[in-house]
């Protein structure tokens, strides 16, 4: 089986000339970041994926995570990666330096976690909980909790959970049972007893790490009903004594694991506390807060999930890639002494750059995002703060949601290229599909994304920040206009088109939201994809115009063969992706009617 290639060309592009490394370097805390650098850890981390994640990818896959007597044992040759991982710093990249961290930026560590979800998506959810639940600590949790867990949790020998979801409790989180009763003892001091199960905890239990920080949400004896009582705990797999030693087994269990349709080498554990004296946890923060602090959690993993659409799609493309080369397959249609590559044939090809378009699409738009995340947390100014961080807000639903219901898609795509052979799980083709679909579930369905985005996002502030990006995607059409030539005269014509769409559905929503909330919500999910599609149509266009000017200048002409390219896949992005933007407005504007038509009996 073919092993995974980072993608690094790219890469650096999208950071460089769309995302604004220079920008972002320029912040405080980013002086020491520089293109070389970048580089230097974009190619590290490609081998580090390819020689070391990517070849327990299939044999994880096969072999699986396995459960006896409350242990659980990863595949073989996990342990090993995860030490590997730890000893090359990867997990603490992007936190600070005074908790063992390198303090680099979210734009620099977007690449690298995109690497990892590639490479090997079952053990990129190790970390990927460890970084959310680090996050939730930094900001909330107290001087003394952050002594005590965040050193360990950065360097990665420790690693962490988010504990929400209950067997009654899924997205509903105001009928959560778990509870959190206060208790004091000479050793332990001021704590509170947790009692209760969570089910579907990724990496609840696993052996490549000394110790596991759960966050636990759960209730209070004094708690009010609903969302309002919940607060959060830490609840560590082994209490950490005073002197950061690890003391006695905490009251805190795995008791099965899942049998899972994919991602079959992370284990996604139910988890009971308290079936003894109750788990030791420690409260974060204030009481009854517990679902505001869960939210940090929930944005990081939101976002980190997003980028999981994007690693699969370019992983299924480089295998139906190289099939394709390899496959012969029927004479060419414009005449061919015998048959030929299989990437010559119009409708393989047609699926080939769908695929190669939608990955390029989503990468910009993710990077994009994580460049304004830096700037809404470190730029000196406090407006431009606000504004990256409300387009950073609108864009997280999108970049998870719309990235993973493409990156299934994608997937789906690849196995279709190899044909029959894309069914048979030896080649490895399914793999990515079975992997994939859990992405639209996980941290909130894409329903769940759709409804923020028109609610939370848009409706609530009048559609300002929409109204933005729509006023930045003008811009780059101007630009187009006044560039020339028939490619980006196509790829305007397509994007205005595209921004008008968005545009009139933004402006009904917020016309509609207090009169037919339903109305509005029936049609969010399109709303979803409609922005994905436009705001990816965004990126491309950009990186056109980039590839256009270095083309003309002389400045790319030893990588015009990268350039032409960029190019060529953005008018394909515009004819065959675009182009969809007029009827996911008009599903958006007219499709309530059909979905609320029938009464509950007649289905």
């Amino acid at each position: 089986m073919s092993e995974y290639i980072a993608p690094i060309r790219d890469m650096q592009f999208v950071i460089k000339e769309l995302a604004g490394l220079d920008t972002v370097a320029a912040l405080p805390g980013c002086e020491e970041v520089s293109a070389d650098l970048v580089d230097q850890i974009l190619e590290e981390n490609g081998r580090f994926s390819s020689e070391v994640l990517s070849p327990l990818n299939q044999s994880g896959d096969v072999e699986g995570s396995t459960f006896s007597n409350g242990a659980v044992r990863t595949p073989k040759g996990f342990k090993e990666a995860y030490r590997k991982f730890v000893e090359g710093g990867w997990n603490a990249l992007q936190f600070p330096a005074e908790y063992g961290g390198q303090g680099l930026p979210k734009l620099v560590a977007t690449p690298v976690m995109e690497m990892w979800k590639s490479a090997n998506m079952s053990f990129s959810l190790c970390p990927l909980l460890t970084t959310g639940a680090i996050e939730a600590l930094l900001l909330r949790g107290s001087d003394e909790q952050k002594r005590a867990f965040l050193p360990k949790m950065v360097e990665g020998q420790w690693t962490g959970t988010m504990n929400l979801t209950e067997s009654q409790a899924g997205t509903d989180l105001a009928l959560l049972k778990c509870k959190a009763v206060p208790a004091s003892s000479p050793e332990l001091g001021g704590h509170y007893r947790i009692y209760g199960q969570k089910i579907f905890i990724t990496y609840g239990e696993h052996d490549m790490a000394e110790n596991i920080v759960h966050l636990v949400l759960a209730r209070t004896p004094s708690a009010p009903e609903g969302v309002k009582g919940i607060s959060l705990f830490i609840v560590p797999k082994f209490i950490v004594n005073k002197d950061g030693s690890l003391g006695a087994r905490n009251d805190v269990q795995c008791s099965s694991i899942e049998h899972k349709l994919g991602i079959h080498a992370s284990p996604t554990a139910v988890m009971l506390f308290g079936e003894k004296d109750g788990a030791v946890g420690y409260v974060v923060g204030e009481e009854n807060r517990g679902l505001e602090y869960m939210f940090i959690m929930m944005n990081a993993a939101r976002f980190a999930v997003g980028l999981e659409g994007v690693a699969i799609s370019e992983r299924a493309y480089q295998k139906a890639l190289e099939y394709a080369k390899e496959r012969i397959q029927s004479r060419d249609l414009a005449g061919s002494e015998a048959s030929v590559p299989i990437i010559r044939h119009p409708d393989v090809r047609r699926m080939l750059m769908s695929m190669k378009a939608h990955t390029e699409a989503m990468r910009a738009l993710a990077y994009v995002t994580a460049a304004s995340l830096d700037i809404a947390h470190r730029h000196p100014d406090r407006e431009e703060r606000a504004r990256h961080k409300a387009f950073v807000d609108f864009m997280i639903p999108v970049v998870k949601g719309w990235s993973t219901e493409t990156g299934i898609e994608m997937a789906s795509i690849g196995i279709q290229v190899h044909g029959g052979m894309g069914f048979i799980e030896e080649t490895g083709a399914a793999q990515h599909l079975r992997d994939a679909r859990i992405a639209t579930i996980y941290e909130g369905t894409t329903g769940i994304q759709a409804n923020d985005l028109v609610g939370r996002k848009l409706a609530r502030e009048g559609g300002a920040t929409a109204k933005a990006v729509i006023q930045m995607i003008r811009g780059v059409e101007a630009q187009l206009k006044s560039a020339g030539g028939e490619d980006l005269a196509a790829i305007r014509e397509a994007l205005s088109a595209g921004a008008s769409a968005m545009a009139e559905c933004t402006d009904w929503i917020v016309r509609t939201y207090g009169s037919d909330i339903k109305a509005v919500h029936a049609g969010a999910v399109p709303f979803l994809k409609l922005v994905g599609v436009v705001c990816g149509g965004w990126q491309m266009a950009r990186a056109a115009l980039v590839a256009q000017k270095k083309l003309s200048d002389a400045s790319g002409a030893g990588d015009a063969s990268f350039y032409q390219a960029k190019i060529g896949t953005a008018r394909f992005y515009v004819d065959h992706v675009l182009s969809q933007a007029g009827g996911l407005r008009d599903t958006v504007l007219h499709g309530a009617r059909g979905v609320m038509a029938l009464a509950e009996e007649q289905f």
